[in-house]
């Protein structure tokens, strides 16, 4: 674990432009502080998929200003739980973390209506694994 006496996850794949900043975003919405959140891509694009900020703004969690961000051997090692999302070998692996491969569809190159099945199956990903690290469920509106 961290030196942080809360739980730190990071999401990670491709471009970081469309899974990990959704995963991200429903991560901050659902746990708030309760959980330290990160993400990234190990080939950041140049800004967040447009379906996925659509997707995500039709649940009221706003992720248009989020930035891509390039996966840092440093962000692993910060991180209790590393998420992948088809980053396949690029992501670094450090004895003592918590790894997990979530197998989503990539929103890349999609329309909103196929980005919400992603939006949702990350969103129950996410509450489980919150229940997992048993930190509590918030953000509104949310039924476990």
């Amino acid at each position: 674990m961290s030196s942080s006496p809360r739980p730190s996850v990071l999401f990670v794949c491709v471009h970081n432009a469309g899974r990990s900043q959704m995963a991200q975003a429903w991560l901050t919405h659902l746990a708030g502080d309760a959980v330290e959140v990160r993400s990234a891509g190990s080939a950041p694009a140049g800004s967040v998929n447009p379906a996925a900020v659509e997707a995500m703004r039709e649940v009221g969690i706003d992720i248009s200003h989020a930035r891509p961000t390039v996966l840092t051997t440093e962000s692993v090692q910060l991180s209790d739980v590393v998420i992948t999302m088809g980053c396949g070998d690029a992501c670094p692996i450090y004895p003592g973390k918590r790894y997990e491969d979530w197998p989503l569809d990539d929103p890349a190159g999609q329309g909103v209506e196929a980005v919400r099945p992603i939006r949702d199956a990350i969103r129950q990903r996410v509450v489980d694994l919150l229940i997992s690290l048993e930190v509590e469920v918030s953000g509104e509106g949310t039924s476990v």
